[in-house]
C-alpha cells in the first residue's frame, strides 16, 4: 500500500517592489544644494587659502613670464577679511625675497606682483644696481637686467626708509619694472598672499602653434 506523500509547503515568491519615483522638484532641491554647496566652498577657498592671479607683463622676469597663471596662498600672512582685507588672525609676515601679491597702492582695485626687498624700519638705497641694506651691500640673487647702451636710471635710487607695517617691492626685472622705486612702500594692509606655484602658462604669440604656446615646462613650477 503506497503512503501517500505529503504536501511540501510552498513559500509565495515575494512580490516585487516598485520604487514611486523621485519627483523632478526634490531632484532639482537635491541638485541645487550641491551646487549651492559647492559655490561656497569655492568662494572659501578663494577668499581665505588660494587664489588664481595672471600675470601680465613682464615685470617679474624670468620668475614669471607674461601669460603665466600663478596660485596664491593668502594664509601665508594671515586670515584676511575678504571685504576690508584687515587681517583677523596674523600668522606671518613677508620675509626678504618673498614674491608678493598686494593690492596696488595708486589704485587698490589693481593687483601687482613683486619681490620683497626692503623690511620695515630697514634703509634702502641702490647704486649702480647694487642694492644696500642699512648701508650694507647685500646679494641679490633674483635680479634680472636686459643688456642696455646707456645705464636705466632705476640702477640708482634712494636713499628711503621704509615705513613700519611696510615693505620694499622690485620685480625681478629690475629695468622693466614699476615697483617701489616709483611710488613708494607697500602697506601690511594691501598684502593679499604669498605666490606658491604656476599651474598655467600660456605664450600670448598668437602666430604659434597650440604645443608652442603651452609652456609645459613652466607648469607646477614651486615660485621662488
Amino acid at each position: 500500500m503506497k503512503k501517500s506523500k505529503k504536501p511540501v509547503p510552498t513559500t509565495p515568491a515575494p512580490e516585487a517592489k516598485v520604487e514611486a519615483a523621485i519627483p523632478w522638484t526634490t531632484q532639482i532641491w537635491e541638485y541645487g544644494k550641491i551646487i549651492a554647496l559647492s559655490i561656497v566652498l569655492a568662494l572659501l577657498i578663494r577668499s581665505f587659502i588660494i587664489q588664481a592671479f595672471h600675470i601680465p607683463s613682464g615685470s617679474m622676469i624670468p620668475t614669471f613670464l607674461e601669460g603665466d597663471r600663478v596660485l596664491v596662498n593668502k594664509f601665508s600672512y594671515g586670515l584676511r577679511n575678504p571685504f576690508t582685507n584687515k587681517v583677523w588672525i596674523k600668522v606671518g609676515e613677508p620675509m626678504r625675497w618673498d614674491v608678493v601679491v598686494f593690492k596696488y597702492p595708486g589704485n587698490p582695485k589693481t593687483d601687482f606682483v613683486k619681490r620683497v626687498v626692503g623690511l620695515p624700519g630697514e634703509k634702502v638705497e641702490i647704486i649702480a644696481s647694487q642694492i644696500y641694506i642699512n648701508d650694507k651691500p647685500i646679494a641679490d640673487p633674483h635680479a634680472f637686467y636686459r643688456q642696455t647702451e646707456l645705464p636705466n636710471h632705476y640702477r640708482n635710487f634712494g636713499p628711503t626708509v621704509v615705513p613700519a607695517n611696510s615693505y620694499f617691492m622690485m620685480g625681478d626685472n629690475r629695468d622693466q619694472s614699476n615697483d617701489s622705486r616709483m611710488w613708494g612702500c607697500v602697506s601690511s594692509s594691501l598684502l593679499r598672499g604669498k605666490a606658491w606655484r604656476i599651474y598655467w602658462s600660456w605664450n600670448p604669440e598668437k602666430d604659434l602653434s597650440f604645443t608652442q604656446r603651452l609652456r609645459f615646462e613652466r607648469l607646477g613650477r614651486k615660485v621662488e
